[in-house]
């Protein structure tokens, strides 16, 4: 199995764990107070891992392009991340994750249209199955 497969599978199996530690976490408090606490243990431990893997060494290497499309990420992920907190106190959290994850459809038409990645009859097919997923739940 290669490598990516298995950071991607881990990466499913801890955004679910995160989504279920953070319905309960957010009880009593505001979803802001909650993602705060959350965007701050992940700005130490990704600070730790690029202090300690010496990773800070390429920052001479990244473009002013390749600043901006990160910093426009973190903008993005930040509004992303406010209004999921904000649906996860409210809502069940089956539901929200299962819609946020949705996003797949999005991130499918960007990838094809601005990074030229194949649309493959396998790829339109799941993320067709995930669209009618997300349909299903919010459908009244």
């Amino acid at each position: 199995m290669e490598t990516w497969i298995i950071y991607a599978i881990l990466s499913m199996i801890f955004a679910g764990l995160t989504s279920v530690l953070a319905k309960y976490g957010l009880q009593n408090i505001n979803p802001d107070l909650g993602l705060g606490i959350r965007t701050t243990t992940i700005f130490f431990i990704i600070t730790a891992i690029n202090l300690i893997g010496s990773k800070y060494k390429d920052i001479p290497l990244l473009t002013g392009k390749q600043t901006l499309l990160l910093v426009v990420s973190g903008i993005t992920t930040t509004v992303s991340w406010l209004f999921y907190y904000r649906a996860m106190k409210d809502g069940p959290v089956s539901y929200v994750a299962a819609i946020d994850k949705a996003s797949i459809v999005i991130t499918l038409v960007l990838s094809f249209v601005l990074l030229k990645e194949p649309a493959t009859p396998k790829i339109l097919i799941g993320g067709g199955l995930i669209f009618i997923g997300m349909i299903v739940l919010v459908w009244k």
